[in-house]
């Protein structure tokens, strides 16, 4: 019979070893955990109290071709409080100095400073009381404004709750100037992104990558302040360049800001290019300040040379001349009859300002006739017509870097009808963008050489410092007979000269080629009372600087394109040939007035 020691002593080594085992099955419960399944466990754990947001690099800016900045970004601070830390006998102060400083109302801010905590529900759906980490004061502070507010709240020791984060906004240097090609941008997603313009059309090349930044949050999910594990700064967008030339852009504005005050119309909008296609000046009226975010009428953001399309009328009739020079039918000398005034063609009249006649062709483009050009029309045909106008890009998108973009109206002859054949050679049944007209009379000042119009000169990378050229496009040869170009461009000078439509265009010293219009609008599915006065020409007709095409929307006091937009063009060019030093290649003459 065992003893009573023996059994306790066989207990005490029962339990001995029970305990050995478990301490055994501990340590490799223990080494599982920390170093086998290590890695999972640390990660699962982070996912509760780490967490991550993105970091954005700059915007890209945007320059003129000279490098002046256009669009810039201006440093701002968000202004943020962990409510929960501040001592509640020090609340009235902090309101009191942020409100005075950054101009906002006293009780908003002191409810955000006083309110400590926040009930959320957990997840049995019963209330829960936490304390308040984060409370936004006010973001895209100027910089200025924010560093004076923490130069305040240090001098009396009231900072230290207060947080500061960096930021900015877009920031337009120039004011308005060239608002409407530049466009706006919006926030899509706590992201800056093009809403109009060249904003929008290049918003992949100007929007900036991401970085990361991980932290440390509280119970409730909400970001801890001063936890900052890691930061990983973001990729600023590339630079954009444009053939824009600031001071070209500020004459064309000052000049409409004249011309919108004297003839009061709804809208004026001009567009400039070189001959081969640069765009150096795009400006309209009404127009707005890109730095006033309270601006709500966003009717005048759009760019209406690109947008807007209208009958031209008169400034159509080169384009039709010159096809039916360039198919032989007609040549400068030849004689057509432009009637007493009105002519009558399939039961309707068609009719001039004027009664002219019998004239040459090139009184025809002198005179502005609707019934000699319409005459030139009938004698193409249909398809000739047709044929001629798409060649000049007509009822095509130019494809300019601009959104959105317009393509007019130039309808198949399979769909014209009776009278199509006479109203679309004088810009009636058509309609057209101001880009549109750009670029055809491109054309017309290269002899024939159709070219892509070009907004955009240049991206550069500011990581790497890499810049890539966006290089002019070969031209396309739009006309047959190699006399054609010379021909069409002799004509269209006239209408500047003495018994032409626009005298008020010549400019003392050069040559000026051009052509007026005025059209009817039509609006709401019929012709009303209010009319298109334009101009669009170029200058010296020898070897063109410029193109420049110029329209006004419902103009006051006066309708003819010879009255309204000819003066105007005039100042523009003139200011424009004395910025590039272009030599005057005639001898100054005094020209008389007329209009048309």
């Amino acid at each position: 019979m065992r003893s009573r020691n023996d059994t306790i002593r066989s207990r005490i080594r029962f339990q001995a070893g029970l305990l050995i085992l478990f301490f055994v099955y501990l340590l490799g419960k223990l080494y599982w955990v920390q170093v086998h399944r290590h890695d999972y466990y640390y990660t699962e754990a982070r996912k509760k109290y780490v967490a991550s947001e993105k970091l954005k690099g700059a915007r890209g800016e945007i320059f003129d071709a000279q490098g002046n900045l256009l669009v810039g970004n201006m440093p701002c601070q968000d202004v943020s409080i962990t409510p929960c830390n501040i001592k509640s006998k020090y609340d009235k102060n902090i309101a009191l100095i942020i409100s005075r400083l950054l101009k906002l109302d006293y009780q908003t801010v002191l409810a955000k400073v006083s309110n400590k905590t926040r009930i959320v529900t957990d997840k049995n759906g019963n209330p829960k009381t936490l304390p308040r980490q984060y409370a936004m004061i006010a973001r895209n502070v100027p910089l200025p404004e924010a560093r004076h507010l923490q130069e305040v709240l240090r001098s009396h020791k009231l900072g230290r709750h207060v947080h500061f984060d960096d930021t900015f906004i877009r920031y337009y240097p120039k004011g308005r100037l060239g608002a409407n090609v530049l466009g706006t941008t919006f926030m899509d997603n706590d992201e800056l992104s093009g809403s109009e313009g060249v904003e929008r059309f290049f918003n992949k090349e100007l929007s900036s990558g991401d970085g990361l930044r991980t932290f440390e949050r509280s119970l409730d999910g909400r970001k801890l302040i001063n936890t900052v594990e890691e930061s990983i700064d973001g990729l600023d967008g590339r630079n954009i360049y444009l053939t824009i030339q600031e001071p070209i852009q500020s004459i064309l504005e000052e000049e409409l800001d004249k011309a919108y005050i004297k003839w009061k119309p709804e809208v004026v909008y001009a567009v400039m290019a070189d001959p081969s296609g640069n765009i150096l000046a795009i400006a309209q009226r009404p127009s707005f300040d890109p730095n006033d975010r309270k601006v709500r009428d966003t009717s005048g953001f759009r760019t209406r040379v690109a947008s807007d399309a209208y009958e031209p009328g008169s400034i159509m009739k080169p384009l039709t001349v010159a096809g039916a020079m360039d198919y032989g039918l007609v040549t400068p000398d030849s004689k057509v009859d432009c009637e007493n005034k009105i002519w009558f063609f399939r039961g309707k009249s068609l009719t001039d300002s004027h009664a002219y006649g019998m004239q040459d062709v090139t009184g025809v483009i002198r005179k502005s006739s609707n019934i000699g050009t319409a005459k030139i029309a009938i004698a193409m045909g249909e398809q000739r017509l047709y044929r001629t106008l798409r060649k000049f890009g007509i009822g095509s998108r130019t494809g300019i870097a601009l959104k959105p973009e317009s393509r007019g109206n130039l309808r198949p002859p399979s769909k014209w009808d009776g009278l199509s054949i006479s109203r679309f050679g004088i810009g009636y049944g058509v309609s057209v963008t101001s880009v549109q007209m750009l670029r055809a009379y491109c054309a017309l000042a290269n002899r024939g050489k159709l070219p892509q119009l070009r907004i955009l000169d240049r991206v550069e990378d500011p990581q790497s410092g890499k810049v890539e050229y966006n290089r002019n496009k070969p031209m396309r040869n739009i006309y047959m007979r190699p006399d054609t170009g010379e021909k069409i461009v002799n004509m269209m000078v006239t209408v500047t000269e003495k018994g032409g439509t626009a005298v008020k265009a010549a400019i003392p010293g050069y040559r000026v080629a051009g052509k007026t219009g005025t059209s009817r609008k039509w609006k709401n599915g019929g012709y009303h009372g209010d009319y298109f006065a334009s101009f669009a020409g170029f200058v010296p007709a020898e070897k063109p600087a410029f193109v420049l095409v110029l329209t006004f929307d419902a103009p006051k006091g006066s309708i003819y394109g010879g009255s309204v937009a000819a003066p105007t063009w005039k100042a523009i060019a003139e200011r424009t040939l004395k910025y590039m030093n272009v030599p005057p290649t005639v001898p100054v003459e005094e020209k008389s007035s007329g209009r048309r």
